[in-house]
């Protein structure tokens, strides 16, 4: 019988169903092809079809789980009439509330922070640092623009607000992931983030008190 493309896909879901299942029980290092084959109930050769090697199979994993609203993010620091602060850190604070609900998201990223990527493993370091300098690149621009705005302190520049944010994204994500979700990450992640964001934003200045204003533009008496 002929396979469909619809076949060859639910083919290669199952695949990575299987291969998450794997990597999150035994560690990638550890996972065969043939293990995974097995777990899938396909054979060697329907993986190889899919995917050149291991590695490839993890990469696809990895890509599964899409950074924090890349769209959502290039679409709206486009709109002068928003707050490009606020864009970002709704952004960010969504995808948290998505990871702590969403388990098979969870399992991929516990993979990827478990993972040894030494050896074989060093091609998805390099595609990891393709995709974060991607959204790196995103990000710094919707800081430069809310720095342009005049919305953001001055001492802060685009690539340190950024790599500000990732590191708490990357050790909120890690805390609670891998050291037993000692925490609420809704609740305590946004929290966090709405903290540093208000380091980032430019203070209002204060409005001037009218009896001041008027009793500095009055005449000393003698």
């Amino acid at each position: 019988m002929r396979r469909t493309k619809a076949d060859a896909e639910a083919t290669r879901q199952k695949i990575l169903c299987a291969a998450e299942r794997m990597f999150f029980k035994k560690g990638v290092p550890n996972t065969t092809l043939e293990e995974v084959a097995k777990e899938a109930g396909v054979t060697r050769g329907a993986i190889y079809w899919h995917f050149a090697n291991k590695t490839d199979l993890f990469l696809a994993l990895y890509e599964a789980v899409p950074l924090p609203h890349e769209d959502m993010i290039a679409r709206e620091i486009e709109t002068e009439a928003f707050d490009t602060l606020a864009i970002v850190e709704s952004a960010t604070s969504d995808w948290l509330t998505t990871l702590a609900a969403d388990e098979q998201r969870q399992r991929i990223l516990a993979i990827m922070l478990r993972c040894d990527y030494d050896n074989d493993m060093s091609a998805v370091l390099v595609r990891q640092r393709e995709i974060e300098e991607r959204h790196d690149a995103l990000l710094e621009l919707a800081f430069a623009r809310a720095l342009a705005r005049g919305q953001m302190q001055e001492h802060w520049t685009p690539p340190s607000a950024t790599r500000a944010l990732r590191w708490m994204m990357m050790g909120l994500c890690t805390e609670w992931l891998l050291f037993g979700r000692r925490f609420d990450l809704v609740i305590e992640g946004r929290e966090a983030l709405h903290r540093l964001f208000a380091s980032f934003r430019q203070e209002a200045a204060a409005p001037q008190n009218l009896a001041t204003i008027g009793d500095e533009s009055a005449p000393h008496r003698r």
